[in-house]
């Protein structure tokens, strides 16, 4: 170890304690990123310790990355450095909480299964229904910016987030928003921690609006022939006086696709598309929202409609699982899958579905009711033969249409990453994202090169 980093070391046991910060390899390689591991990992108790150790960083030139439960470091680009490991687990406590006026306030690295358990007790919940929510810790999650099927009913992140407390990158303790609806005023400067991936700021305590449990909810799948009855059956639904709790598309093919079916619980091959809808309310309204979606399934599918139930027992909990866990779903299945996130109209899913059945990998895709588009591309291996296969599928999906949708590369190896064509492209919100970094991260110790970007 080099004498800067042999100092480094020293100082960090003088702000969080000798057992709070590790240099042994073994420990570091549980934080490596795309290849790159730190050289020091340093657990803080305390909001006050984070700041301490981001003004370290920021007066030893070290580059910082936080994280919580590590389940969503593979989102972003590989960092052009990493000296030091921020371990936000510490930082786990509810901070304040009040069922009566449904808000929430809690320490960064809370894990989101404690979060539900305090909220059920009183009939209550977070609508973070998140990728590796077994273990993921809510400043990972809002960092990340991953969403939730269930932001069809409730929103995301960003309209129940009602303030934060953060460490900007030289070590300025910051707040924004307030802790309860009424007291929320301001710039609502916190928004721009979410998705950031701790580029701007190290969040360190997160302010919820809560909600009240539905009493009961059920499932369903509509089975369709085709992409065209599924997007006209996602359209009627989603513009009708039903209110879903959720509704997804999904479809998968090419050869090497058909376990993801079995995982999901659904017959995927053969062009089919599976639309998955959950309502919830009393007998009354499940009663009529299950005649009503069964009229919008015949009226969009016609003789393409396969299929219309309710599921329930093992089969809703499948299907909840895989679209809860969409991407971890698919790295389980293929671990080099590169995972993008898309944005686009509603009237362009179907020219987008059509474009998704000539790809020459095999691909996987979830649709939201209401916000991105979920594109897997199964890549079997990270060879030369195979990005150029990727990158040729990207093309093909992504450049015929004039109106070019937005995406991002969400999850993929990081020898994709690297690649040329995945780089940053001339985007007009590029310089703006610069001025913002700059502003939040003078020093640039904070995450250098990860912060998400679009190609």
């Amino acid at each position: 170890m080099s004498a800067s980093r042999t100092i480094a070391l020293s100082q960090l046991a003088d702000i969080a304690g000798q057992a709070n910060v590790s240099s042994a390899p073994a420990r570091l390689a549980a934080y490596a990123i795309d290849g790159h591991t730190p050289s020091l990992a340093v657990r803080p108790g305390s909001a006050e310790e984070v700041a301490e150790i981001v003004k370290l960083a920021a007066r030893e030139k070290l580059a910082v990355i936080p994280s919580g439960a590590r389940t969503k470091l593979g989102i972003g680009r590989p960092p052009r450095s990493y000296d030091l490991a921020l371990d936000m687990t510490r930082l786990d406590r509810v901070v304040a909480y009040d069922p009566q006026d449904l808000t929430l306030s809690v320490e960064a690295g809370i894990p989101l299964d404690r979060i539900a358990a305090e909220l059920a007790a009183h009939r209550q919940f977070l609508p973070l229904a998140v990728p590796f929510a077994d273990r993921a810790t809510a400043g990972g999650t809002i960092a990340s910016g991953v969403d939730s099927p269930l932001r069809q009913a409730y929103g995301t992140a960003r309209d129940f987030v009602l303030g934060m407390e953060f460490v900007t990158g030289d070590g300025t303790a910051a707040k924004s928003g307030g802790r309860v609806v009424k007291n929320v005023s301001g710039y609502d400067l916190h928004k721009l921690m979410i998705g950031a991936l701790g580029t701007l700021g190290v969040i360190t305590r997160i302010n919820f609006r809560t909600f009240p449990l539905p009493r009961m909810a059920r499932t369903y799948a509509a089975v369709f022939r085709g992409a065209s009855a599924a997007c006209k059956f996602r359209h009627a639904s989603a513009g009708s006086v039903l209110r879903l709790e959720s509704l997804e598309l999904l479809a998968a093919g090419g050869a090497g696709s058909g376990p993801l079916g079995e995982t999901a619980g659904f017959p995927f091959e053969g062009d089919r598309w599976i639309a998955v809808v959950s309502v919830a309310g009393n007998d009354e309204v499940l009663e009529r929202s299950r005649r009503e979606l069964e009229l919008l399934a015949r009226g969009a599918g016609g003789s393409s409609l396969e299929s219309f139930a309710e599921i329930s027992g093992e089969g809703r909990e499948k299907a909840a699982t895989y679209i809860r866990d969409y991407p971890a779903a698919i790295l389980r299945h293929a671990p080099s899958a590169a995972i993008f996130k898309i944005s686009q109209l509603p009237t362009e899913l179907e020219a987008f579905a059509e474009r998704c059945k000539s790809l020459a990998m095999a691909w996987a895709v979830m649709m939201r009711g209401l916000g991105p588009t979920y594109l897997a591309l199964l890549m079997r291996d990270v060879t030369k033969e195979s990005i150029e296969r990727l990158d040729s599928d990207r093309l093909g999906v992504f450049l015929p249409d004039e109106r070019l949708p937005t995406f991002s590369l969400l999850f993929a190896p990081p020898e994709v990453k690297r690649d040329p064509n995945y780089r940053d492209a001339s985007r007009r919100n590029l310089a703006l994202l610069e001025n913002l970094k700059k502003a939040f991260d003078p020093s640039g110790v904070l995450g250098p090169g990860r912060m998400r970007y679009e190609i």
